[in-house]
């Protein structure tokens, strides 16, 4: 009987020894996809880095600003220092809001943004007077917080003036100039709205002698800055019951007193 032929002996081969390989074009194939893939991506990530760095369309064109009251627009673009042309990503905006309260006293708060794609917004909020303090002929300004932030050539309308009678003490070498100042800045601050607004002088003799000058020759005893707001709240019902009176006293809150008329 004659042995298997030689196709058969291959086909017999080829099933003992398993299903073939991939062929070698298709790892060929599949690594020229992934080298495409990753350029691809390259240029993408290239392309992005380009538009936002090197590109002219995406650059500081104009800067604007809002909230200003006092100063005006362009001291604020200017103590800003946003260079145009300048790729927006690139900017930094916490320094830039840094910067403009460093040169700039007057500003409490900035907000800085982006306004893609070619703007930068500055929107400032300036600090409220609450006193005035005189030097040498000008005024310095003074906030809520007892933060002098202004040097004016006239005093703000409306803005009581400070008055510092301390004397060289034990309490001015404990508290210092500094911490007084606030303390009255922040009675000016808690003072009651009807009252505020005759308030001509802030006099502070000590830490715990805070008075105020009202117009007709009126009067307040605060004392310290201490339970600021049960004192206001007194102060309105004493003026209330107590039209006529000059002078009042409410450093004690829970014992006010109120006198001549």
């Amino acid at each position: 009987m004659a042995g298997p032929t030689t196709a058969e002996s291959g086909e017999r081969h080829q099933r003992e020894s398993g299903p073939h390989r991939p062929p070698r074009t298709g790892r060929l194939l599949r690594l020229r996809m992934l080298i495409i893939l990753l350029c691809a991506f390259g240029l993408v990530v290239g392309g992005c880095i380009w538009l936002l760095y090197g590109s002219p369309w995406l650059r500081v064109q104009r800067v604007s600003v809002s909230g200003a009251r006092v100063l005006t627009e362009t001291q604020v673009r200017e103590a800003a220092g946003v260079r145009l042309g300048t790729p927006l990503i690139s900017l930094d905006t916490d320094a830039i809001g840094a910067r403009l309260r460093r040169r700039l006293p007057r500003i409490d708060s900035v907000d800085v943004v982006r306004s893609w794609p070619r703007g930068i917004g500055l929107k400032v909020t300036e600090r409220t007077p609450v006193l005035v303090v005189g030097d040498g002929g000008k005024f310095v300004e003074v906030d809520g917080e007892g933060v002098r932030f202004a040097t004016v050539p006239h005093p703000p309308a409306g803005v009581p003036a400070l008055q510092l009678t301390v004397s060289r003490s034990v309490g001015l070498r404990r508290f210092g100039i500094d911490r007084l100042t606030r303390e009255a800045a922040r009675v000016a601050r808690e003072v009651p709205a009807a009252v505020a607004r005759d308030i001509r002088t802030v006099k502070v003799g000590s830490y715990d002698s805070i008075s105020l000058e009202l117009t007709g020759g009126r009067s307040v005893m605060w004392g310290s800055d201490e339970k600021g707001g049960a004192k206001a709240a007194t102060l309105s019902a004493l003026m209330r019951a107590a039209p006529r009176a000059r002078h009042f006293d409410v450093s004690v809150p829970t014992a006010p007193a109120s006198s001549g008329s």
